[in-house]
Protein backbone atom coordinates (compact mmCIF):
# COMPACT_ATOMS: atom_id res chain seq x y z
CA UNK A 1 0.00 0.00 0.00
CA UNK A 2 1.29 3.14 -0.74
CA UNK A 3 1.60 6.20 1.80
CA UNK A 4 -0.07 9.46 0.76
CA UNK A 5 2.11 11.84 2.12
CA UNK A 6 0.76 15.53 3.35
CA UNK A 7 2.36 17.46 0.54
CA UNK A 8 0.78 15.64 -1.85
CA UNK A 9 -2.21 17.47 -3.67
CA UNK A 10 -5.27 15.47 -5.03
CA UNK A 11 -5.25 14.59 -8.93
CA UNK A 12 -7.94 17.28 -10.66
CA UNK A 13 -8.99 16.18 -14.00
CA UNK A 14 -8.90 17.85 -17.23
CA UNK A 15 -11.96 16.63 -19.20
CA UNK A 16 -13.07 19.97 -21.16
CA UNK A 17 -14.92 18.14 -24.36
CA UNK A 18 -16.31 15.33 -21.92
CA UNK A 19 -15.03 12.08 -23.60
CA UNK A 20 -14.73 10.40 -20.08
CA UNK A 21 -18.50 11.10 -18.81
CA UNK A 22 -19.47 9.95 -22.57
CA UNK A 23 -18.19 6.76 -21.84
CA UNK A 24 -19.95 6.71 -18.52
CA UNK A 25 -23.65 5.46 -18.36
CA UNK A 26 -26.09 7.16 -16.24
CA UNK A 27 -27.37 6.08 -13.31
CA UNK A 28 -31.58 5.77 -14.75
CA UNK A 29 -32.98 3.67 -12.28
CA UNK A 30 -33.29 6.03 -9.34
CA UNK A 31 -33.62 9.22 -11.57
CA UNK A 32 -36.82 7.14 -13.27
CA UNK A 33 -38.11 6.08 -9.25
CA UNK A 34 -38.20 10.09 -8.29
CA UNK A 35 -39.98 11.08 -11.59
CA UNK A 36 -42.97 8.62 -10.59
CA UNK A 37 -42.64 9.79 -7.01
CA UNK A 38 -42.40 13.49 -7.75
CA UNK A 39 -45.77 13.44 -10.48
CA UNK A 40 -47.24 11.38 -7.95
CA UNK A 41 -47.23 14.15 -4.65
CA UNK A 42 -50.41 15.43 -4.40
CA UNK A 43 -49.20 19.23 -2.15
CA UNK A 44 -49.68 17.75 0.88
CA UNK A 45 -45.60 17.10 1.07
CA UNK A 46 -44.02 18.74 4.45
CA UNK A 47 -41.14 19.06 2.17
CA UNK A 48 -39.99 22.41 2.77
CA UNK A 49 -38.49 25.07 0.39
CA UNK A 50 -34.99 24.39 1.02
CA UNK A 51 -35.75 20.54 0.19
CA UNK A 52 -37.30 21.17 -2.89
CA UNK A 53 -34.41 23.06 -3.88
CA UNK A 54 -31.67 20.43 -3.17
CA UNK A 55 -34.18 18.41 -5.05
CA UNK A 56 -34.58 20.37 -8.09
CA UNK A 57 -30.80 21.23 -7.93
CA UNK A 58 -30.28 17.47 -8.40
CA UNK A 59 -32.38 17.05 -11.10
CA UNK A 60 -31.31 19.79 -13.20
CA UNK A 61 -28.01 18.39 -12.92
CA UNK A 62 -28.98 14.99 -14.17
CA UNK A 63 -30.73 16.83 -16.81
CA UNK A 64 -27.77 18.66 -18.03
CA UNK A 65 -26.04 15.06 -18.40
CA UNK A 66 -28.87 13.74 -19.53
CA UNK A 67 -29.06 16.15 -22.94
CA UNK A 68 -25.30 15.67 -23.15
CA UNK A 69 -25.72 12.25 -24.11
CA UNK A 70 -28.52 12.86 -25.77
CA UNK A 71 -26.47 15.05 -28.09
CA UNK A 72 -23.94 12.94 -28.88
CA UNK A 73 -26.21 10.36 -29.51
CA UNK A 74 -28.12 12.57 -32.06
CA UNK A 75 -25.05 13.41 -33.74
CA UNK A 76 -24.31 9.69 -34.83
CA UNK A 77 -27.03 10.23 -37.15
CA UNK A 78 -27.72 11.84 -40.63
CA UNK A 79 -28.26 15.12 -40.61
CA UNK A 80 -31.52 14.59 -42.71
CA UNK A 81 -32.42 12.08 -40.00
CA UNK A 82 -36.50 12.56 -38.44
CA UNK A 83 -35.42 11.51 -34.71
CA UNK A 84 -32.46 13.82 -35.07
CA UNK A 85 -34.44 16.70 -35.83
CA UNK A 86 -37.04 15.56 -32.90
CA UNK A 87 -34.15 15.21 -30.77
CA UNK A 88 -32.81 18.58 -31.89
CA UNK A 89 -36.79 20.20 -30.49
CA UNK A 90 -36.42 18.60 -27.42
CA UNK A 91 -32.81 19.57 -26.41
CA UNK A 92 -34.29 23.10 -27.59
CA UNK A 93 -36.77 23.05 -25.10
CA UNK A 94 -34.76 21.40 -22.74
CA UNK A 95 -31.85 24.14 -22.71
CA UNK A 96 -35.00 27.13 -22.34
CA UNK A 97 -36.40 24.75 -18.97
CA UNK A 98 -32.71 24.65 -17.70
CA UNK A 99 -32.66 28.36 -18.06
CA UNK A 100 -35.48 28.76 -16.03
CA UNK A 101 -34.35 29.65 -12.50
CA UNK A 102 -34.73 27.08 -9.43
CA UNK A 103 -37.28 27.63 -6.57
CA UNK A 104 -38.28 26.05 -3.55
CA UNK A 105 -41.70 24.81 -5.30
CA UNK A 106 -43.48 21.48 -6.20
CA UNK A 107 -44.18 23.03 -9.31
CA UNK A 108 -40.65 23.92 -10.27
CA UNK A 109 -39.62 19.72 -9.35
CA UNK A 110 -42.41 18.41 -11.03
CA UNK A 111 -41.17 20.98 -14.09
CA UNK A 112 -37.55 19.86 -13.72
CA UNK A 113 -39.05 15.55 -13.83
CA UNK A 114 -40.85 16.16 -16.93
CA UNK A 115 -37.89 17.22 -18.58
CA UNK A 116 -35.84 14.48 -17.15
CA UNK A 117 -38.76 12.05 -18.57
CA UNK A 118 -38.58 13.52 -21.66
CA UNK A 119 -35.24 13.53 -22.33
CA UNK A 120 -34.98 9.43 -21.38
CA UNK A 121 -37.91 9.46 -23.89
CA UNK A 122 -35.77 10.58 -26.52
CA UNK A 123 -32.60 8.78 -25.88
CA UNK A 124 -34.22 5.32 -25.72
CA UNK A 125 -35.78 6.61 -29.41
CA UNK A 126 -32.32 7.65 -30.62
CA UNK A 127 -30.97 4.41 -29.40
CA UNK A 128 -33.73 2.38 -31.03
CA UNK A 129 -32.89 4.65 -34.37
CA UNK A 130 -29.01 4.05 -33.91
CA UNK A 131 -29.67 0.41 -33.78
CA UNK A 132 -29.82 -0.73 -37.33
CA UNK A 133 -27.07 1.79 -38.22
CA UNK A 134 -24.77 -0.62 -35.67
CA UNK A 135 -26.17 -3.74 -36.69
CA UNK A 136 -27.57 -4.51 -33.65
CA UNK A 137 -31.28 -5.92 -32.86
CA UNK A 138 -33.71 -2.98 -31.51
CA UNK A 139 -35.25 -4.36 -28.08
CA UNK A 140 -38.37 -6.43 -28.34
Amino acid sequence: MEARHAHQHPTVLHDPDGLIEAGLPLDREPYECLVKVVLAWTGEDTLTARDLQQITLQLTGHARALASDVRRRADQLPKDSGPKALADVVLREAEGRLSVPIEGTVRCVQNRVRLVRALYERLDRLEAALAPERGVPSGG
